[in-house]
């Protein structure tokens, strides 16, 4: 207990910090509400307006979620694949990239004029860029694995799926954490992203993008910061729920969780 205090006492003390600053900034400086509201007031807002901030949370989570866990079966699927035969890797894989590099601002668009607006074009939003940090990662656990132990199997007449389940994917799990850790986070950044573009047009029906996209609208400056702050709520959620879920999977045998636990 001591020890968990003591890890979470250094992030809690910046945390009052920049509280303290901006506070007294918006103080000394005479800095309107509308351009940059005291945490007062953004806390005030946060208590008025549970409900709504509640209500665009579900949705958003619902729809990062769902695109997040599209992309872990099919980004662990295309990179078992990619695994397999070295000259569909070659042949495929750079295209995957594409995934990576075009700006998510201009995919949403095209999955809004192909799909419609709502639920599914802002799940495939955040499908898009949550995919190919699990193909990357994944895909070099798999092929990493050490030829020793793939003589060793081979010597045993394992076949290639006794090898994929008993040898590749487990040790591909911390790879395949990682891609998960990254898309965790991106998700919610990919959900509202679609909002802007995809999600619902009637107040009250949106996710965080939309109401951050009114609230900007109506210079409800309190009321941004509040959304936003809901927003990076989410992201940390589904960070730390992929972390402790690494953790259980990784700590009994992996070096890396083990070195967590130690330190």
């Amino acid at each position: 207990m001591k020890k968990l205090l003591a890890q979470a006492g250094w992030p809690l003390a910046v945390l009052a910090a920049v509280l303290t600053a901006w506070h007294l900034g918006c103080r000394w400086f005479a800095i309107p509400a509308y351009v940059l509201p005291p945490p007062g007031a953004v806390a005030r807002v946060v208590i008025e307006r549970h409900d709504n901030l509640l209500g665009a949370f579900r949705i958003t989570a619902l729809e990062a979620g769902g695109g997040y866990l599209l992309s872990i079966v099919a980004g662990v699927l295309i990179a078992m694949f990619f695994a397999r035969s070295p000259l569909v890797r070659r042949s495929l894989y750079p295209y995957t990239i594409l995934l990576q590099t075009v700006p998510i601002v201009a995919i949403a668009p095209l999955i809004l004029m192909w799909f419609g607006s709502g639920l599914r074009s802002v799940m495939l939003v955040a499908f898009v860029i949550c995919l190919f940090p699990i193909i990357a990662n994944t895909t070099q656990g798999l092929i990493s694995v050490p030829r020793n132990l793939i003589d060793l199997f081979a010597m045993s007449n394992a076949s290639r799926w006794s090898q994929l389940v008993k040898l590749r994917l487990p040790h591909a799990l911390p790879s395949l954490f990682v891609g998960l850790r990254i898309s965790a986070g991106i998700s919610v950044i990919g959900a509202v992203t679609g909002e802007l573009f995809a999600s619902s047009n009637a107040v009250g029906e949106g996710g965080l993008g939309y109401s951050i996209t009114y609230a900007n609208s109506q210079l409800q400056t309190d009321y941004l910061f509040a959304l936003v702050l809901t927003a990076s709520l989410l992201g940390f959620l589904f960070f730390f729920t992929v972390s402790a879920l690494e953790w259980l999977c990784l700590h009994h045998w992996h070096e890396s969780a083990m070195r967590t636990d130690a330190d």
